[in-house]
């Protein structure tokens, strides 16, 4: 066990709020991810030689720092209070993980660098899946589909590149606090440097089936909660563009698409149960000539909605479809509606809910063997996998960020599509009602993209792939052996500083004894 280096406690909690900053700073939309690395390695510095109370504190500004910025669009038309409450109770991961981070930090250096690393995957872990099936905003992998860190997740998923960035900015908090240990110092950066660059060595695939792709985005009348009282606007506008495409195909003026995609809520008005909703559809998708996926709205009999995806033929009309499987908590359903109507009214402005699906989205489309996410579901890995595991070849994200206006919730969740791609070894169409949107090829470039609140039509032809990565074959198992190695350096090293203070506490048998006799020292 090493003697910790301490800063006071307020300036441990002065480095913690910059490393927050500095976190945020790496997503988009600055996206400079470099950031990330020296997000962590402040905290690491903040964290060293604090008590369990101390570490949590530090690990809740950390949070709180990170955390606020990141999630302003969660507040911009629905208030200041849930943006929040949300922040405050995601940070409260961030403390839980801060009480572990200066009892793993005694070890040495190397494995404390791991140790934390690997305690930051199990607080994604909980974090993703707590309360209300989690929250995976802001998981550090989703801050390098630019970064070399990024080609990770072709072998280990999104926790591996979490691992990494966080393990690379622990060997540089580590060193910070052995300066004046230069060899030790000196092989953490060196050690981080070779974490950081060994992406490179990751060989990301981009040949497949080539599928011509055009993704509709229509945009709405205008940003805001109210983008769905012009339901039949959102509609016409979608429809409107997918026969311009068809105009443009016909005049020879742009290439003749194989599939046709529309965003999430491009039809707000269920299909199944309004004749004109279907025959604007209809319409549309004749025109253009080719399979169409349609996000649409649908109503159960009992009364509760479903977020579906409808494949649409242009000669037989909907087909198979795929309901969304997580439907989001306080966004399109309300958990325990009457607990929380007393915290806030605004509860009520979801007026009703969104029932889950249960089948995989895996949905057939023309040539095309699609695998579907809707809006949030991009964030949870399950959800994609299960998709590719089942035999998609091209991933779809339809979304609609009408209600987060102008921030950078769109682009943030574009990012993760491109994490997708790479993880999966796919293709992945990302599209908006109102953007952004964007094609994406196999190894997390973007090949087509939009601006937002504009309508427009994007086209790219996008390879279909059939194989699996190493990612899809281990599944969630690389997030569940590093998350066990977390706990189990956290175990050793309790167990170490037990023993430690026992062996502090323990008299001195020396002192129990009085002087010795010249015979007996002898």
């Amino acid at each position: 066990m090493l003697t910790p280096v301490r800063l006071p406690l307020s300036g441990s909690v002065a480095v913690a709020a910059a490393g927050g900053v500095l976190s945020r700073l790496a997503f988009p939309g600055q996206g400079w991810w470099p950031l990330a690395v020296l997000g962590v390695a402040l905290w690491v510095v903040a964290a060293s030689g604090r008590s369990l109370r101390g570490g949590a504190l530090v690990g809740l500004t950390y949070g709180v720092s990170f955390l606020v910025p990141l999630l302003h669009w969660s507040g911009v038309y629905v208030g200041t209070f849930p943006w929040m409450a949300l922040s405050l109770l995601e940070s409260a991961y961030f403390a839980l993980l801060g009480a572990t981070l200066p009892l793993v930090l005694r070890l040495r250096a190397g494995v404390a660098a791991v140790a934390v690393a690997a305690l930051w995957v199990g607080q994604e872990a909980l974090r993703d899946r707590t309360p209300y099936g989690g929250f995976p905003w802001g998981r550090l992998a989703f801050s390098q589909s630019d970064s070399p860190f990024g080609a990770l997740a072709a072998l280990g998923g999104a926790p591996l590149v979490t691992f990494g960035v966080a393990l690379a900015g622990s060997l540089v908090g580590v060193a910070a606090l052995r300066l004046r240990a230069t060899t030790t110092a000196v092989a953490a950066v060196l050690a981080a440097g070779l974490v950081t660059g060994a992406g490179l060595l990751v060989p990301l695939p981009t040949s497949g089936t080539p599928l011509r792709v055009a993704g509709i985005q229509g945009s709405v009348p205008q940003a805001g909660l109210s983008f769905n009282a012009e339901r039949r606007a959102v509609l016409d506008n979608h429809a409107r563009l997918t026969q311009r495409l068809a105009a443009d195909v016909a005049a020879g003026r742009a290439p003749a698409p194989q599939v046709v995609l529309w965003p999430e809520n491009a039809s707000d008005l269920d299909p199944y149960r309004q004749d004109d909703a279907r025959q604007v559809i209809d319409t549309a998708v004749r025109a253009i000539g080719v399979p169409t996926l349609v996000g649409a709205v649908l109503l159960r009999d009992d009364g509760r909605l479903t977020n579906a995806s409808i494949a649409w033929d242009p000669a037989t009309g909907p087909g198979a479809r795929y309901a969304k499987r997580h439907p989001v908590p306080f966004g399109e359903y309300i958990p325990d509606r009457a607990f929380f109507r007393r915290i806030s009214s605004q509860v009520d402005l979801v007026t009703r809910d969104f029932a889950p699906g249960s089948a995989v989205g895996r949905v057939d489309l023309g040539p095309a063997r699609l695998g579907v996410a809707i809006c949030f579901e991009v964030a949870y890995d399950d959800l994609v996998r299960d998709t590719v595991r089942a035999g998609a070849d091209l991933l779809v994200v339809q979304t609609n960020n009408a209600t987060f206006g102008y921030t950078d919730e769109a682009v943030q969740q574009l990012a993760m599509s491109r994490l997708r791609a790479i993880e999966h070894g796919r293709a992945v169409a990302h599209v908006s009602t109102v953007g952004v949107s964007a094609l994406i090829a196999p190894d997390g470039r973007v090949l087509s993209s939009t601006a937002l609140f504009t309508p427009e039509v994007l086209q790219a032809t996008l390879p279909l792939r059939a194989g699996l990565t190493l990612s899809d074959r281990l599944g969630a198992w690389p997030e569940a052996a590093l998350t066990l190695l977390g706990l189990v350096l956290l175990a050793v090293s309790a167990r170490a500083g037990r023993r430690l203070r026992r062996a502090r506490l323990a008299p001195d048998p020396a002192a129990s004894v009085g002087p010795l006799t010249t015979t007996e020292a002898r």
